[in-house]
This record gives structure tokens, sequence and C-alpha cells, in this order.
């Protein structure tokens, strides 16, 4: 009798594994389907039928034998339901089991978006100088006598600089002037300064020998202190009509500069147009001072914008999206549009989204479309 019902059962728990399709353990030893191992299969058959229908009639033939060897009808029936129950339940827990494990969760931060003005600009160089410089030149030949000027000192539209003695004079003396004082002969001249400014240049010292026509010293006006803003000619637009731009000097000082014109050539191996810029600074700035022009291209008042880490694209730089999270534990991929890109944002400008949305800020670059993640920083 024991024989019989171990051969009935091991039947069945072979047409366990038809109907399952996934191999059975029952004392140390695996019963795998004909179905799962590949074998008997042809285009067109129906395996779940056939394999519903051999699962009937083995029910049928185990019941019906188990009874003829002498087992009662309660016996049969809680001897093949437990042996049901276990095989489901073996394949339940091994799904969960790989569920759990296939299933990797990422620890990420997120953010939610901002809202405020915008702006897309370019930079460019703009140099200081000066356009007016005088320079002061001999006209006469002879010795310089006296200078008494230095670098940087102020001096005075018509004011002497530098007194020249001729080379007669210096041979002669004060022969001359002994022997009719009324002459007032001392064969000294002197130069005098043809503009209002500071002395940027002294050429000669007092007891040089002085051509005629020589340059002595070179006077910069004040007043004529610009700024000449190299621009790419495709940057007309944006400077074009404009009364005045923004200059930013080095160490963080901003200066409105006014447009006082552009210079009619342009440079022939950079293609830049000069572009002169007038400032009223309450200090000197000194010449060939390199500063920034911002020039803005795009500006939007009222606009959604995200971290440029948050924003996530393809190779070709086509495609962009982000991550946002559905729940606690689940972000999935959004399609976005995007806008102007200054100071490390960028414009979102579809879809919308609210301020409770959560976006990734890190740990959203290679996340398939749909991921399991893991809230660590919530900024």
């Amino acid at each position: 009798m024991k024989l019989k019902a171990t051969f009935f059962i091991l039947r069945f728990f072979n047409a366990l594994a038809w109907c399952f399709h996934q191999p059975v353990v029952w004392c140390g030893q695996t019963i795998s389907s004909p179905w799962l191992a590949g074998e008997n299969t042809r285009p067109g058959r129906d395996v779940k039928l056939e394999t519903n229908f051999f699962l009937q009639r083995f029910f049928s033939e185990i019941l019906a034998s188990l009874l003829r060897s002498g087992f009662g009808l309660r016996f049969c029936t809680m001897l093949l339901s437990t042996m049901l129950l276990s095989s489901c339940n073996q394949k339940n827990n091994t799904e969960s089991t790989i569920e759990e494990t296939s299933e990797p969760v990422t620890p990420v931060t997120v953010i939610t978006i901002n809202s405020g003005p915008i702006e897309e600009y370019v930079e460019l160089n703009a140099t200081s100088v000066y356009q007016q410089k005088w320079i002061i030149r001999s006209n006469i030949t002879g010795y310089l006598q006296t200078s008494g000027m230095q670098l940087n000192k102020f001096v005075n539209k018509g004011q002497a600089m530098f007194a020249i003695k001729t080379k007669e004079a210096q041979s002669i003396g004060n022969t001359i002037s002994i022997l009719d004082s009324s002459f007032r002969f001392s064969g000294v001249n002197a130069i005098r300064s043809n503009g209002t400014g500071f002395i940027s240049e002294i050429n000669h010292q007092p007891g040089d020998y002085i051509q005629e026509g020589e340059q002595l010293a070179v006077v910069t006006d004040t007043k004529s202190f610009i700024f000449l803003l190299d621009m790419p000619y495709e940057m007309r637009p944006y400077i074009i009509g404009k009364d005045s731009v923004l200059l930013m000097l080095p160490g963080g000082e901003n200066i409105p500069a006014f447009v006082a014109g552009s210079m009619p050539s342009m440079d022939s191996a950079s293609q830049t147009q000069r572009v002169i810029l007038k400032i009223n600074a309450n200090h000197v700035i000194p010449e060939n001072l390199i500063a920034k022009v911002r020039l803005v291209k795009n500006a939007n008042t009222h606009a959604y914008y995200l971290p440029k880490e948050a924003v996530i694209t393809d190779e070709a730089q086509s495609n962009f999206w982000i991550m946002k999270m559905i729940n606690d534990s689940m972000a999935v991929k959004v399609v976005i549009k995007k806008g102007m890109e200054a100071a490390g944002n960028i414009e979102i400008v579809s879809p919308v989204f609210s301020g409770t949305d959560k976006i990734l800020l890190t740990g959203n670059y290679g996340l398939p479309d749909t991921a399991r993640v893991k809230i660590v920083s919530d900024k």
C-alpha cells in the first residue's frame, strides 16, 4: 500500500511540474517538466490546455488509487491540498526573493523647482584706454636746463614744463648781458604744455642735449578716458539701440557704462568691432585694465528653473529629462523642454511643475525610466 501511494505522489508532482512550468523538488530530487526543458514542443501546440487535461486525469487517478489502497477520503483530500499549497508557497517565496534581490535602491538627494527672474547673457572683454595724449616736443636745439616734472604730476594747459638753453647761449654765456644790460639776452626758451592732464611719460632729464622737434614728455588727457569693447559682429543686435551696459571690473565692482559709438572698421584677424564705452567713476581707473561687459541676450522675469545637475541629456544633447519622485521610494523619467541657461541654472519651459514636486538632484545619472530610490537629503 505504501509503495502504491509513493508511486502516485511522484506522478502528482510530475503533473505539478507540467502545470507551473518550473522544477519541483521532492525528497531531494528535482522533477522537471518536458515543456520547461523545451521537449515535445512544436508550433501551434497549446501546452496549457494539454497540461490542464493531464492534471485533471492524474488527480482523478491518484484519488481513486489511494481510496482503493485503503486510505480514507478525508485523508486523501488533506494530503493533496497540503502538497498543492506547499508547491504554491515555494513558488511565491522564490519569486519574492528574486524580486527583492533584483531591484537595487539608489540613494539620492531631491529639490523642488525654483521660480524667479533669469537672464541669458554673454560676457565680452573691454580694455581701458585714454584717447587723447599730448606729446610735448622741443621747439629749439639746445640743452635741457630745468624740468621739475615728475610722472603722474598734473599740469594745466599752457603751464611751463621745461626750459631749454640754446647751444649758442651756452657757449657765449652772460657776455652779451655784461656788455649791454638792456639787451636782456639769456638764450633760455620755456616749453609749455599743450593740454590739461597728468604726465604719463618723461623722455629727458636736465643736462641732456635736445634736438629741435624731439619728444620731451607725454601728457595724458584725463577727460578722454574710455573703455573699448571688442565685440564680434554677430553680437551687434544685443548692443545696438542700448544706451548703457553693465561694466564689471576685477574685484567685483560694477559700473554702468554709456554706449558712445563704435569704430567704422573691424579687426581683420579676430573679426571684432570696437565699441566706445564711457563711464563716470568716482576714482581713477588705470589704463589697460581689462573688464567684462555683460550683454543680455534673453530675459524672463518669471521663470521656472532647476540646477544643471538635475537635468539629464543624451550624448547628442538633443533630448532632456529629469527624474521626479511619484512617492517616497519611486522615481520616474519626465521629458522636459528647456529654455535659457544662466548662472548654473536651466529654465524649464514644459511641463509645469508644482512647488511640492520633488526632483532628483544627485544620484539621478544612469537610472532607468522607473527606479527605486532612497532620499538621503531634501534640499
